[in-house]
């Protein structure tokens, strides 16, 4: 006997759009960190946009970044998380509930090893920059959202993807700005870090359905009970 199953996290009909964007994201990341591995300043492309390395804002446009930027602090991050996965709980979609907690701790776990990994720093030794884990988990988190959403309304391949793109977007945007605002970050950090939850994501969410679907599709032993 089979039962209906959940519904997925990546819709299909985005699956391969969002793929492709996965793919060229991954480049970017990649292409970012050799370029600036190790290095303690700010590039070129940095300084087209703002001087890094001091705040940039003042009252009241500081108070608006320093609460962006508590978003993707411990505790907001996890009262972000929370909220989600009740939401989720709420509407009875435990599979949803999974995809919000793993999309944004791969993604935040995978930033944190490409700090190691890359070695830039800023205001000292100490701070590793690159990429951004404060925009990595607030773009994942819009981005895990958007998903959701997509696939509870029903929305098509062009509906789905600009809304998937346009959370991730302005998330990213937001938490970038604080970043760099807050001289927490360089541009090109921000960047690594929008780009890291992109890659990162649709990964996540293929993974999720691969895993919620192995037991019901391809049960342990069920031909063999057929045949019996």
């Amino acid at each position: 006997m089979t039962g209906r199953s959940a519904p997925t996290v990546l819709p299909p009909a985005l699956r391969a759009w969002l793929g492709l964007i996965a793919a060229l994201a991954a480049l970017v990341v990649v292409v970012l960190g050799v370029l600036y591995a190790g290095h303690s300043e700010p590039g070129r492309v940095d300084r087209w946009f703002v001087d890094p390395t001091a705040d940039s804002v003042r009252p009241p446009w500081r108070h608006v970044a320093l609460a962006t930027d508590f978003l993707g602090e411990p505790v907001g991050a996890a009262t972000l998380v929370v909220v989600a996965v009740t939401g989720c709980l709420l509407l009875r979609c435990t599979r949803a509930a999974v995809f919000v907690v793993a999309g944004a701790g791969i993604t935040v776990v995978t930033a944190t090893l490409l700090k190691s990994l890359v070695g830039r720093t800023i205001h000292g030794e100490g701070n590793l920059s690159y990429p951004s884990g404060h925009t990595a988990f607030l773009t994942a988190l819009a981005l895990v959202v958007a998903l959701l959403a997509t696939g509870r309304l029903g929305l098509g391949r062009t509906a789905g993807t600009l809304l998937v793109l346009t959370a991730a977007l302005v998330a990213g945007a937001a938490m970038g700005w604080a970043q760099v605002a807050l001289g927490a970050h360089y541009p090109t950090d921000v960047l690594g870090g929008w780009c890291t939850a992109l890659a990162v994501v649709p990964a996540t969410a293929w993974l999720v359905d691969r895993t919620a679907a192995r037991p019901v599709d391809q049960p342990a032993g069920a031909g063999q009970r057929e045949r019996s």
